[in-house]
């Protein structure tokens, strides 16, 4: 235990001050102690925060980035704009690619995942977007559908039920930043646990998240990952499935899922999306 807790210490070291890609699972706390945006507002540069708002993927692109460019200047950021990109030609304007070279902190608000992708997939304006992520000059954040979005492959839509099959889930190619993961959102507030199943199973090769409403994973640099938010976030590992019966069923027959481990982290919690190892919060190890 002393060894585990000397790890989290380490862990936590000077960490406010990077950068780091925050997954929210939609209807953040937009009013009280904030705190999924308060972290993301310190990951950007805190007092030199300059936060750049993306509301491509709601159909009311207008009323929800003037919804949070409120939020963010009552909360102090000096320096908060809308990119209000509408149509794939707009991703190639010079003032787009102007602004996202110097933000240092990217917010896609909820909506349609699909319309997300369909606007900004494979255009100059992604293309920076993801470059600096990857570089650590940039702070991204993702809400609901801009959650959704985070992985290579992406839950579109689907269903809920009692038995993971495969007609719960509709699959599309998201936005790729953390391309290892298939994120749902909305998790346990719209009982999504099989639905993310089902696409696990079609894709055992990634690894699920399911995120709960006004919780973050927020993920570091190095791979791993903090719970924020007053929900939790669920894991579903396929890395050790030693049998899956998806292939060879129907669409609304029952899957099989051997070996399926599935981990369900609290606030504080910590896990490593390559290591495949969670920690618990600091407050409960135990010395």
């Amino acid at each position: 235990m002393r060894q585990l807790k000397a790890k989290w210490l380490e862990m936590t070291t000077s960490q406010a001050t990077k950068t780091a890609v925050l997954v929210i699972g939609g209807a953040e706390d937009k009013v009280h102690g904030r705190e999924i945006l308060r972290t993301f507002i310190d990951r950007a540069g805190a007092n030199d925060a300059h936060i750049t708002i993306i509301p491509s993927a709601s159909r009311e692109p207008s009323i929800i980035g003037a919804r949070y460019v409120n939020i963010f200047e009552d909360m102090g950021v000096k320096k908060v704009e809308i990119l209000d990109i509408r149509e794939r030609e707009h991703c190639h304007d010079r003032y787009y690619k102007e602004s996202l070279e110097e933000c240092t902190g990217v917010f896609l608000t909820g909506g349609d995942q699909l319309r997300l992708c369909g606007v900004l997939a494979d255009t100059p304006v992604m293309d920076i977007i993801r470059g600096r992520v990857k570089t650590g000059e940039l702070t991204l954040a993702g809400t609901s559908a801009g959650a959704a979005v985070m992985g290579h492959h992406m839950i579109a839509g689907g269903g809920s039920g009692e038995t993971p099959n495969r007609s719960l889930v509709d699959m599309a190619t998201g936005l790729g930043f953390i391309p290892e993961l298939i994120v749902d959102q909305h998790f346990h507030n719209r009982n999504r646990m099989v639905r993310l199943m089902s696409a696990i199973a079609s894709h055992p090769d990634r690894l699920g998240i399911g995120i709960d409403e006004d919780t973050c994973a927020m993920f570091e640099k190095d791979g791993w990952l903090e719970v924020l938010g007053k929900g939790a976030v669920t894991i579903i590992d396929s890395s050790e499935l030693t049998h899956t019966n998806e292939p060879r069923v129907g669409a609304t027959e029952p899957l099989s899922l051997h070996n399926l481990r599935v981990h369900v982290l609290g606030h504080g919690d910590r896990y490593h999306l390559y290591g495949r190892s969670a920690i618990p919060s600091v407050g409960r190890i135990s010395s």
